[in-house]
């Protein structure tokens, strides 16, 4: 039973008037929603895309979308993606948007392009939907939201990016049809890039090439699992000796992309995932796509089921203690601009918003 009427939450109103830190209240439930108090949430690339003025989005808003907690109430019988019930004190995550189920877009597989989508620290605060992004206290999420359990002895630090990194890159995978006789080429090594390395590995790859400018970055890839690691310039000799089936470009840099064009075997497979915002074009000769079998996906945001692939492959890799160390110690929410600040500077692939000092 819910105990309090309020919560609090950064309400970010634009880059001339920023963040504020809001009390907010509790919302009225309607049939299928659900409210949770967060546990931790992580900064994406994209919420600093929309602080920086590079993605327009409406305002008001609560940002953040990497996020997990624990269920205060339901709405009526709501059920998770396995079919159980979603009761109080379930700790869950949650798909970055909403689907209708029903619309052309859901029946042909791709709810994430619901035709009323709805995405969580993408909208606008409205009467009903005020707690509608995870730098808050609690988030209200509304009816058409996918629910994922997650394991209680799962650290938050590995679970809270499963809605956006992870589950990004097993959609990714899915979409490629990779397997394990696959050779994998990862460019870009951030959050994405070190994922896709160590998730490639979890399915049996044997051959997974990372490739960045950063040689930090490189190194991670290699504790990550990767079996080579290249500087982009290198990527070329390295696939020519090696073969390139399956591309993750998760960089969205334009040259990056040109080179999975240039590097990718026959019959191989590209997913361009990180290209999210425009960029200069890039052009080729057809013909030897064609010739080639190429084959190439765009890959943006995921299905409920790669979610649940997500956190399945979160609770069994061995790489939980790298992941968790990707994380450093969690700003308080009273400090998001700060938290913003350091995200942005790149210093580690995500930042984090803990609520464990709020009182509930």
């Amino acid at each position: 039973m819910m105990t309090t009427v309020n919560a609090t939450a950064a309400v970010w109103s634009g880059v001339e008037a920023g963040f504020s830190v809001d009390t907010l209240p509790l919302p009225v439930l309607r049939p299928g929603e659900v409210l949770v108090r967060t546990e931790l949430a992580t900064i994406c690339g994209s919420d600093l895309h929309t602080i920086n003025g590079d993605r327009p989005t409406p305002l008001p808003t609560v940002l953040g979308h990497e996020a997990i907690g624990h269920v205060v109430a339901t709405g009526g019988g709501v059920t998770a993606a396995d079919g159980e019930p979603v009761s109080e004190g379930d700790r869950i995550t949650w798909t970055i948007g909403t689907a209708c189920g029903t619309c052309r877009r859901c029946l042909r597989g791709i709810p994430q392009k619901c035709l009323s989508v709805r995405k969580y620290g993408h909208e606008a605060i409205d009467d009903h939907w005020k707690l509608n992004g995870g730098f808050g206290t609690h988030v209200h999420l509304v009816a058409g939201t996918g629910l994922v359990k997650v394991p209680g002895h799962l650290p938050a630090t590995v679970a809270t990016p499963a809605n956006c990194a992870t589950a990004t890159v097993t959609c990714a995978a899915r979409r490629t049809k990779l397997t394990a006789d696959d050779v994998v080429v990862v460019l870009g090594c951030g959050m994405l890039g070190l994922t896709a390395v160590a998730y490639a590995r979890d399915l049996g790859c044997t051959t997974v090439i990372a490739s960045d400018v950063d040689p930090s970055r490189r190194e991670l890839a290699t504790r990550f699992g990767a079996t080579t690691v290249v500087e982009p310039q290198d990527l070329a000799a390295t696939t020519s000796e090696y073969g390139a089936d399956v591309i993750f470009e998760l960089s969205g840099n334009s040259h990056a992309v040109r080179s999975a064009f240039e590097v990718v075997d026959l019959g191989g497979r590209i997913a361009l995932v990180g290209s999210v915002s425009p960029a200069p074009e890039i052009s080729f000769e057809p013909s030897g796509f064609v010739k080639n079998l190429t084959t190439v996906v765009g890959s943006h945001n995921y299905r409920v089921d790669d979610l649940v692939e997500a956190i399945d492959f979160l609770e069994r890799t061995p790489a939980q203690q790298l992941f968790a160390g990707l994380i450093p110690a969690p700003y308080a929410l009273a400090d998001i601009v700060q938290a913003t600040k350091t995200a942005s500077t790149g210093g580690a692939p995500r930042i984090a918003i803990d609520f464990k000092e709020i009182s509930s």
